[in-house]
C-alpha cells in the first residue's frame, strides 16, 4: 500500500486564517523532569489541514463530532486547476472537464498548487472558487469537497471589518457537505481514484477540527 500525506505539519507560530487563534506548542511535562512528556496545545478548530463542519457557517447546522465518518473517506476524483491567479475567481467551466463520469459520494479535491505559498503573505491571496461549483458538485452527490488554498471563498486582509462573506462555504455546508482546507502535497497523487481519508477529532459540539488527510493507493 502506498500512502501520501496530505496534511501541513501543525506547529507554533504557522498561519492561520487572519484573526483566528494562533497556534502554540510547548511541552507541559518531561522525561527529564516528570518521568514523562505531555504537550500543552493552543490553537483553533481551524488550524493546519483542518475539516470545516457545516456549523461553521449554518446555524444549528451539524457539528464535526455529528458527521458520519463514511462521509469523510472514499474514492476521490483530483482535478488540477492550472494557471489560478492570485485572486482570481475559479469558474465551473475551469473545473467541469476534471469532474466528468463521476459518481455520487465521490470526494472532489482541488489542486490549484497554491500551497507551496503556505506560511506567505501570497497564500492569502489564493484564488476562490465561484458558488455555483458548489451548487454543480452538491447535483452529483459530492458531500465531502478539499482545496489546497486557504479559503474556497476570498480570505479577507488582516483587520477587516464586518462579517465574512462566504458564499461556497454557504451552499456547500448549507447542504450537509463539509469541507477540507489548506491541503497540501496533491501533486505527490498521480493515480486515478485514490482512497481518500480526513478524519477530525471527535469534538462535541464544534465547527471544525484539524485532520490527518491522506491519499492511499491499495
Amino acid at each position: 500500500m502506498q500512502v501520501v500525506d496530505l496534511s501541513h505539519p501543525v506547529v507554533t507560530g504557522m498561519q492561520v486564517f487572519p484573526g483566528d487563534p494562533d497556534v502554540r506548542l510547548k511541552n507541559a511535562a518531561t522525561v527529564a523532569e516528570d518521568g514523562f512528556q505531555v504537550a500543552e496545545l493552543h490553537l483553533g478548530s481551524h488550524s493546519g489541514t483542518h475539516l470545516d463542519a457545516p456549523l461553521h457557517t449554518v446555524p444549528d447546522g451539524a457539528s464535526v463530532d455529528q458527521l458520519p465518518l463514511d462521509m469523510l473517506m472514499g474514492r476521490a476524483r483530483i482535478v488540477a486547476v492550472p494557471g489560478a491567479a492570485e485572486h482570481g475567481r475559479i469558474r465551473w467551466q475551469d473545473v467541469a472537464g476534471g469532474l466528468e463520469g463521476m459518481s455520487p459520494g465521490t470526494i472532489v479535491l482541488f489542486h490549484t498548487g497554491w500551497s507551496a505559498d503556505f506560511g506567505t503573505q501570497r497564500y492569502l491571496r489564493h484564488p476562490s472558487f465561484e458558488a455555483g461549483i458548489a451548487v454543480r458538485l452538491l447535483e452529483a452527490g459530492v458531500r465531502l469537497v478539499g482545496v489546497d488554498t486557504l479559503n474556497p471563498d476570498p480570505t479577507p486582509p488582516a483587520g477587516s471589518t464586518g462579517p465574512a462573506v462566504l458564499p461556497f462555504h454557504d451552499v456547500f455546508l448549507g447542504a450537509g457537505g463539509a469541507i477540507i482546507e489548506n491541503l497540501t502535497n496533491l501533486a505527490a497523487v498521480p493515480w486515478p481514484d485514490p482512497l481518500f481519508s480526513a478524519l477530525p477529532l471527535r469534538l462535541a459540539g464544534v465547527d471544525g477540527s484539524p485532520v490527518r488527510a491522506a491519499a492511499f493507493r491499495l
